[in-house]
């Protein structure tokens, strides 16, 4: 009997996929002899059959002028677009882990702003970062969210061009201009082609948006109504409001406590002259950090470091954030929410930038909880035991002493049970610490991921901005694996006891209460 659903079977949904897939696979065999045996063809080396998109993110450019190249290829190239520069395949390939000498070179402004450069030919593109001493940390008790609003207003509008006129100006040029602000720092950077004449179009205009910024109000009101609802979706999000309670609990009185996103009540005082105000004091030469890399040399990174010194104010630095003051006594909070899902922060006081005991902090907490599946707390508590749907630990180094954090999710009725065996987990690894296998595996994969984290000029100016602001060495990236491979078993034990107080460990739990559980105070 004929089947006359409309629905196919399984069987019969198999067999057409088979038998479609054997076509496809005989069609692109028969075009690729064909190709083959073209006069001039060639097989890229690196073709594996996968389709790849030509927008990989902030990466490299086509070589248009490659060696292997003949006179007419090269002079028959299709019309220059600087996107698809920006984006093409064919320089990432050489832009290998050993394609950068990690040379550093710094010195000062006249008016007191540290450049960091470092001279990368391999592609022809210039990166830069400005990291301005002026993150959430430095907002009035009053206004939170005022430092965010003023980095997001920056890049809004300036003197001689409106928002619209500065996106399609980098368009045109295929620059990218992006600006950021965390609890400690603000940034902004550009992205273009190191060609020269595009480049300058793009630093013109780049020098205009971070020295003339014009605040304009229906832009102000915009970012307002954005962040007025990114409250009203937090009161929904636990994730979110176990982070806030955390930082709240864990900073009462400092600047790291209060949010960073602003609250009803600041976002409905904060005013157009207050970021003015904001911009001012904190956007000035002697609060900056100046990060440069890219295909120039040293003479013409000095002179975008000094156009851009001479855009700004000299002003004043920020003053040194107050050191957290230290816990005293373990803490319990409870939020209760209608979720069939739990989650829960544990953590206290953790250390700041330029700590010794980074390295050893590292890969211990690479086998504690941030580590994956290859984690000791991902092993034991999800999969041996099946209690959560995620869990993993961090440090968090910053000016001052940054959180460590342990976090889980699970359901309800599994809370109380995997947050005592997480707790244990840790007080175990602080006092025996990992083994042998353990270390030599985190190293491993530390190590050998090192050399790709800056392997391409965004994370080198990124490495550069953060040396610069937290006033690392000028070695960091040399000597920081090395020190790594140095970590004993001991040192991460001894690192782990010094620096978390197990008698001050916060904890926060959200989800819904159960009546059989003792209230938690």
């Amino acid at each position: 009997m004929a089947n006359n659903s409309p629905f196919k079977t399984t069987e019969q949904r198999q067999r057409f996929s088979r038998k479609t897939l054997n076509i496809i696979i005989i069609t692109v065999s028969i075009m690729i002899v064909l190709f083959y045996n073209m006069p001039g063809a060639k097989i890229p080396d690196n073709f594996n059959g996968n389709v790849v998109s030509n927008t990989i993110e902030e990466e490299s450019t086509l070589d248009n002028n490659s060696p292997d190249k003949t006179e007419e290829q090269q002079t028959q190239t299709k019309p220059f677009i600087p996107e698809d520069h920006l984006s093409s395949l064919a320089l990432i390939a050489k832009a290998t882990p050993n394609a950068h000498s990690i040379d550093i070179q710094s010195w000062n402004t006249t008016k007191g702003a540290q450049v960091l450069f470092v001279e990368a030919s391999e592609v022809p593109m210039l990166d830069i970062r400005l990291v301005f001493n002026a993150g959430g940390a430095r907002d009035p008790k009053t206004l939170p969210g005022l430092a965010l609003l003023t980095n997001g207003m920056i890049t809004e509008g300036s003197k001689t061009h409106n928002v619209d006129e500065i996106a399609a100006h980098f368009e045109s040029l295929g620059a990218v201009l992006k600006n950021g602000s965390y609890r400690d720092m603000a940034t902004l950077s550009l992205r273009t082609l190191s060609d020269n004449d595009l480049r300058q179009k793009a630093l013109e205009v780049f020098y205009g948006i971070i020295s003339t910024p014009t605040f304009p109000n229906d832009s102000f009101q915009r970012l307002l109504k954005q962040l007025t609802l990114g409250l009203k979706h937090e009161k929904q999000n636990p994730k979110q409001l176990v982070n806030r309670q955390f930082f709240q609990s864990l900073y009462p009185d400092h600047p790291y406590g209060h949010r960073t996103q602003g609250t009803d009540d600041s976002l409905k005082k904060i005013t157009i002259n207050d970021l003015k105000e904001f911009y001012s004091t904190y956007y000035v030469s002697s609060n900056m950090v100046i990060a440069i890399t890219g295909d120039i040399q040293r003479n013409e990174a000095e002179t975008i470091a000094n156009a851009i010194d001479s855009t700004l104010k000299q002003g004043s630095p920020a003053p040194r954030l107050p050191t957290p003051a230290s816990l005293v006594e373990k803490q319990d909070h409870f939020i209760e929410f209608p979720s069939s899902q739990s989650h829960v922060l544990m953590g206290t006081l953790g250390i700041k930038r330029g700590n010794d005991d980074w390295p050893a902090l590292v890969l211990g907490n690479r086998i504690l909880g941030g580590g994956g599946f290859g984690s000791r707390l991902t092993k034991t508590i999800r999969q041996d035991k099946g209690l959560v749907y995620s869990v993993y630990s961090n440090f968090s180094a910053m000016a001052v002493n940054g959180p460590f954090i342990m976090g889980l999710q699970t359901k309800n009725a599994s809370r109380q049970e995997a947050s005592e065996l997480m707790l244990s987990i840790l007080n175990e690894f602080i006092s025996q610490g990992p083994t042998e296998k353990e270390l030599t595996e985190a190293k491993q994969h530390l190590l050998g991921n090192f050399p790709l984290n800056i392997a391409s000029n965004s994370s080198i100016v990124g490495y550069l901005g953060t040396i610069g602001f937290y006033n690392l060495p000028l070695d960091y990236l040399e000597m920081y694996p090395k020190k790594l491979e140095k970590v004993t078993i001991n040192d991460i034990k001894k690192a782990f006891e010094k620096n978390i107080n197990r008698e001050t460990l916060i904890t926060i739990a959200l989800g819904k209460k159960d009546i059989t559980e003792e209230k938690v105070r």
